[in-house]
């Protein structure tokens, strides 16, 4: 059973910032590999969209949800259109998927009921109460000692839409910080825009944080501070780190030219996000996830997509020599070789 929607803010409150030209894909961003446009993808059950976030559990279960609140998993091995089992249903709109570090539950951002563990046999429990209310769980990544931090993206607009959001480009989001032991949730760091996916460093000593409407990487120290390590030609979603200090980032679509060009322009934005979705700026039908390191440098690779076969790639996780992949929009997750 869903739970209510929220309804949006019918007005966005955007404010003057300077203009940007975004960048081309040129040099470690150039599609000279583009077997993004060539993958396997295993589909989700009839009618069902949206496997936002993927991951590979410690049993071989490759687990993703769906817009509708449901949670789906297939064998890692299975061959390019196998149907998923059904693993449970949140009632709301699973996000961020991890793996507790006792490895017998997952830990699930859903953007309307907050942070979420469910267990191996599909029994869903609340984590996050209203102290501080969670608006937007949306990525998250557990520590060692247990520690679930989470990304609450936006404390104005749903899930639903995001788009008004990054119109009216204020610092809506924060960082939060769950400690299973006490219950309580406090917040690590503010004031930032539209911050989505999330990952620990090897030492656990700092965050790898991207913010979807500024197009930046930052890093987040646990000791306080935030440091941005790259400005990038795309809008970034979920990373999961390698484990060897390496990191893949989904990135969802190249930066959108006309978006860029009206941030000067408040009252344009405005009137832009009381238009139809299909009349406002739209993300590009574009494949494209990229390896960094720790400083925000490109590393190795970047994979591409160019035909938009398989596209709003919103999750990437490696798994052995295979590249997993979530779609916010897709039919299904999708499988790449990396060899």
């Amino acid at each position: 059973m869903l739970i209510p929607r929220p309804r949006p803010p019918r007005l966005i409150r955007p404010v003057r910032e300077a203009a940007t030209v975004p960048p081309p894909l040129t040099g470690a961003w150039a599609a000279t590999d583009r077997r993004l446009d060539d993958v396997d993808l295993l589909p989700l059950p009839d009618g069902a969209v949206g496997p936002e976030d993927v991951l590979v559990d410690p049993t071989g279960r490759v687990i993703s949800g769906d817009e509708d609140g449901r949670l789906w998993w297939w064998p890692v091995d299975a061959p390019a259109g196998t149907r998923p089992r059904l693993l449970a249903e949140t009632g709301g709109r699973p996000l961020g998927i991890e793996v507790d570090p006792s490895g017998e539950s997952l830990v699930v951002c859903d953007a309307y009921r907050g942070l979420l563990r469910v267990t191996p046999d599909g029994v869903v429990r609340e984590l996050t109460g209203t102290t501080p209310p969670v608006h937007l769980a949306n990525n998250a990544t557990v520590a060692r000692d247990g520690t679930i931090y989470f990304t609450d993206s936006s404390d104005r607009f749903p899930v639903s839409h995001w788009k008004r959001d990054l119109l009216e480009h204020r610092p809506n989001g924060r960082v939060l910080a769950h400690h299973p032991g006490s219950g309580r949730t406090e917040v690590v760091t503010e004031g930032l825009y539209f911050p989505n996916g999330i990952a620990l460093t090897p030492d656990e000593s700092a965050l790898m944080l991207v913010e979807t409407t500024t197009h930046r990487l930052l890093r987040v120290e646990l000791g306080g501070g935030v440091r941005v390590l790259a400005d990038l030609p795309a809008y970034p979603d979920n990373p999961s780190a390698v484990g060897d200090g390496t990191y893949w980032i989904a990135l969802p679509s190249p930066r959108v030219p006309i978006a860029e060009r009206l941030l000067p322009h408040p009252r344009l934005r405005q009137l832009a996000a009381l238009l139809p979705d299909a009349m406002q700026p739209q993300p590009q039908r574009y494949g494209l996830v990229a390896l960094v390191d720790g400083t925000g440098g490109v590393l190795r690779r970047t994979l591409h997509g160019p035909a938009g076969h398989y596209w709003m790639i919103t999750g990437v996780r490696q798994h052995g020599d295979q590249l997993w992949l979530g779609s916010l929009i897709g039919p299904g997750v999708a499988r790449v070789p990396l060899d």
